[in-house]
């Protein structure tokens, strides 16, 4: 089937003897690009190329103007702000949330020729109404408010005049120029003929530019439209054209040219629904290699046409390797790069600095960017990592310059300058600069050309933003300057490099007009995509777009609606890709596109309807395991020379993976800074200041005089202890603030406590904080094995001697009352209990003492008093708290055995389930 291009070209190499001769104007620059392949495969002579113009070059070369840069439109619109508004006036950061908007009104007023004093005057009025009534006394605020509404007339008409001067104007502008001057151009091309190719939607300037060169005689234009279409007097996919049809005057004498017959023709549609986004990039990518086989090589003439553009990136990682070559018309965004995130880290970081310097979040954020780390790099050393592991270690919330620069011992003054506290607006930009350049060098020497082509745009925007800065003062906060930084950058795409022509042609939407595909794939075929929705943005109520002929979401519709269709037209095979699951930010159900064709019933017939799903393979997963290779008994045979903790048997109890993990790899939770004090923490001060306390009392007997004095204390203790675990604490404020009064309270709890227990007891403080070390001697290992721990305290009430560990967790009475033995080392219920024995154990083979109890102090509900260990017959029988000979015998049984089964070669280290 030929294309529209084609069938257009075989009509005028008919009706024309000289092709050279005449103007084509398209849609775009892509479809230019086909125009001139077609044409070159009916030529079979050497001849001069016509001129192509896309429709936006062909009306700036009749306004005689060009296109300004967006940096250049923004701070021609904020100086006019400026110089016309005369209330309070926002700063250039403010201007930027809504100085966008502002200049996409404009363009559309201009692209249909609205009287712009006449729509500005609406505007203003039914703000006055809408927002601020007809009351006579207004506030400041309001006063200000409409005296802005009033001045958009102004600021409008000194913008223009400002631009025009410079020669240069924004497309809306551009085309009412255009307008203007299309007599005197036509004029002067009397001698030329014009054809336009393809155009389905135009502005009112478009439409009467095309319409005055119609009326001369010398023009031809044609519509892609098919008959089908243009005979249904309701469907959105000839709204336009009916519309040119019945409302131009050149109608009234010449036929609608460009009318085909196609989109009835057999063609089969596949309409896939595919959850989610990455979903739908994995089944393109499985389509994709599928149509790439040798045998069917339907890849020469395919088009993937993405809806939603950021699908680019996924799909991009699902293609596989085909046999034909990939060409991109989209661009790929700079934006969600990682040298985007490095600048938006940089930015961050000196916007967030305060009296107290750099915060560590934004630091260390801006250090995990692997750009930094390439800044940071010198002599093979990356001083990046090295800056992260100083602030873990030392606990820094803010940095101070010096304290990075005595990390980083480098003679580079940009480094120094990355985390110099004093940076203004203008210095940072010069150091965004240098960085650029830096970077640049560096990356050369890797050849990464991707990299390059990045900051390549990025030192093109940063030239942009200084050029105006010499010319204006706006920007004199950092703010400021990232705000119109991204918003620069977000206009800034990576170009790929292909063969326009042939092989698989992945687009988007816009970028398809005019051209035609035998085989067609389009994904994200849902409602808020495509078409786009009820998208406003804009300062123009919908009901005054409509009273003035603006554009609304009826007619961006209806520009979507056609561009879907026109891609169904000549296409043989058709995939619509649509996302199952309905998302507010990915697109809701599918498109009324789809709904559409499955109630059609010229078509219906050629359409499967299909949800695909990826296949589940239900797998095993086994535990993890480790097996106690010959090596690995000497690493824990050097463990038990040093000593086993109860900690760290227990930690066995509970995982074994988890004890070989952090006992022999030693590796441990990583570090990270604390702004507030974590749970692990939080206990070591409480222990540490309970030490302090009692420490000074060791061998006394407790009185009411002695406790009431550690109470005076704890405040003070407490303190020391917050300060020796972190520096940094600010113990006036926040967090910090409330837990450091939490702990005071649970210890003067614990102390009120004491003073009760006092009047019915006497206690007799023995040792605090003791450090126990035993040898084990287990008959069936022939190496020594030694169990070693401190004991939070030990003491004597009404002469029973005690040993007391405290708990800040949770604890319960059940977990230290013990009924079966082997579940003292099965379950890990019981772990509390198997530490008590274990410091039992020690102190009992130490001191010599025969009888004992042992408990447990849970800090947060120190009112219960203590926990006692012991033993009973079962649930409900008679507990028996003394830890003797027996009891002991019965425990080292116990741990021997878990012992050997720690060493025993033929048990593997496996997971369990904490």
């Amino acid at each position: 089937m030929q294309s529209f291009l084609e069938n257009v070209l075989n009509e005028l190499l008919l009706e024309y003897e000289n092709v050279e001769k005449l103007t084509f104007v398209l849609p775009s620059k892509r479809a230019s690009t086909f125009l001139k392949k077609h044409l070159s495969a009916h030529i079979d002579k050497p001849i001069f190329s016509p001129e192509v113009y896309s429709i936006e070059e062909f009306v700036a070369e009749i306004a005689n103007l060009n296109y300004a840069s967006n940096t250049e439109l923004l701070f021609e619109l904020y100086k006019s702000y400026l110089k016309v508004f005369n209330g309070e006036k926002d700063d250039f950061n403010s201007f930027l949330k809504w100085g966008q908007t502002l200049l996409q009104d404009f363009n559309e007023i201009d692209r249909y020729l609205i009287d712009d004093s006449e729509l500005f005057s609406y505007l203003s009025s039914i703000q006055k109404l809408k927002n601020w009534g007809v009351e006579n006394k207004k506030t400041a605020l309001v006063a200000n408010y409409i005296a802005f509404w009033n001045s958009l007339p102004a600021i409008y008409s000194e913008f223009n005049s400002q631009l025009i001067n410079k020669r240069l104007g924004y497309q809306g502008l551009v085309y009412r120029l255009a307008c203007k001057r299309v007599g005197s151009y036509i004029d002067d091309a009397k001698n030329k003929d014009f054809v336009f190719i393809g155009f389905n939607a135009l502005n009112e300037a478009e439409s009467r530019i095309i319409q005055s060169f119609l009326s001369q005689g010398n023009t031809d234009i044609y519509f892609d439209i098919d008959g089908y279409f243009l005979e249904d007097k309701v469907h959105s996919v000839s709204h336009f054209i009916r519309h040119y049809k019945k409302s131009w005057p050149y109608y009234k004498s010449n036929p609608l040219k460009g009318i085909t017959e196609n989109y009835l023709k057999g063609k089969s549609i596949k309409i896939v629904g595919v959850p989610k986004s990455i979903s739908q990039a994995k089944y393109v990518g499985g389509l994709i290699k599928k149509l790439s086989t040798p045998d069917t090589n339907n890849l020469r003439n395919t088009a993937l046409v993405l809806a939603d553009e950021n699908l680019l990136n996924p799909i991009l990682n699902s293609i596989p390797k085909c046999s034909t070559q990939i060409n991109i018309t989209m661009g790929l965004s700079i934006r969600n790069s990682a040298l985007s995130n490095f600048f938006e880290s940089l930015f961050q970081l000196h916007i967030d600095k305060n009296k107290n310097g750099l915060f560590y979040k934004e630091i260390l954020s801006f250090l995990s960017n692997p750009y930094t780390s390439i800044l940071l790099t010198e002599n093979g050393v990356d001083y990046s990592k090295t800056l992260q592991d100083k602030i873990n270690i030392n606990n820094w919330v803010y940095l101070k310059s010096e304290h990075i620069l005595a990390v980083i011992p480098t003679k580079n003054t940009l480094c120094q300058r990355l985390f110099n506290t004093l940076l203004n607006a203008a210095s940072l930009l010069e150091l965004l600069h240098d960085s650029v350049v830096l970077l640049k060098e560096k990356i050369a020497l890797e050849h990464s050309t991707y990299d390059l082509e990045q900051l390549y745009h990025i030192y093109q925007i940063l030239n942009q933003i200084e050029e105006q800065l010499s010319a204006h003062s706006f920007i004199t906060e950092t703010k400021s300057l990232k705000s119109l930084f991204f918003e620069l950058l977000s206009h800034e795409t990576l170009d790929f490099k292909g063969d326009p022509i042939n092989g698989l042609q992945i687009m988007g939407m816009l970028e398809s007009r005019v051209l035609d595909f035998d085989t067609v794939i389009i994904t994200s075929v849902n409602e808020g995509i495509l078409p786009s929705g009820k998208n406003n943005n804009s300062f123009i109520p919908y009901d005054v777009k409509q009273e003035f002929g603006l554009p609304t979401y009826k007619e961006k519709d209806a520009i979507y609606t056609y561009h879907f269709y026109r891609l169904l037209q000549r296409a043989k095979n058709i995939y619509l890709i649509y996302n199952t699951e309905p998302d507010v930010l990915e697109g809701g159900e599918k498109s009324r596109f789809i709904n559409q064709l499955l109630t059609d019933e010229n078509v219906n017939a050629n359409i499967t309807h299909t949800i695909a799903a990826p296949t589940v393979k239900s797998n095993t997963v086994k535990n993890l395991s480790v097996e106690k290779s010959p090596l690995l008994i000497e690493e824990l045979k050097a463990l038990a020379k040093n000593g086993f903790s109860p900690t760290s048997l227990t930690n066995y109890i509970r995982n074994p993976l988890g004890f070989y993990k952090k006992n022999i790899l030693k590796i441990d939770i990583a570090q990270e800074v604390e702004e507030s004090i974590a749970h692990n923490t939080f206990g070591t001060i409480i222990h540490d200041s309970l030490e302090d306390l009692y420490r000074p009392i060791v061998s006394q007997t407790l009185t009411n005089e002695v406790l009431l004095g550690l109470k005076e204390k704890v405040p003070t203790i407490v303190e020391h202890n917050f300060i020796k675990v972190n520096p940094e604490s600010d113990l006036t404020k926040g967090k910090n603030l409330i837990t450091y009064n939490v702990i005071i309270k649970y210890l003067e709890d614990f102390l009120k406590n004491e003073l009760l227990q006092l009047k019915k007891h006497k206690i007799k403080i023995l040792g605090i904080e003791q450090s126990l070390a035993i040898e084990l001697t287990i008959p069936s290992l022939n190496f020594p094995v030694f169990l070693k721990g401190k004991l939070d305290r030990v003491d004597e009430i009404d002469g029973q001697l005690r040993i007391i560990d405290y708990k800040t967790g949770k604890v319960e009475s059940s977990e230290v009352e013990i009924i079966d033995w082997d579940s003292l080392i099965e379950d890990k219920k019981y772990n509390k209990a198997f530490q008590l024995l274990c410091y039992a154990l020690m102190y009992q083979e130490k001191e010599y003492k025969s009888r004992l109890e042992a408990g447990i102090i849970p800090i947060k509900k120190s009112s219960v008093g203590i926990y006692r260990f012991a033993t009973k017959p079962s649930p409900r029988g008679t507990k028996n708290h003394t830890i003797d000979a027996q009891v002991l015998s019965e425990f080292k049984m116990q741990l021997y055995k878990l012992v050997e089964e720690i060493f025993n070669s033929s048990i593997p280290f496996i997971e369990k389930d904490d």
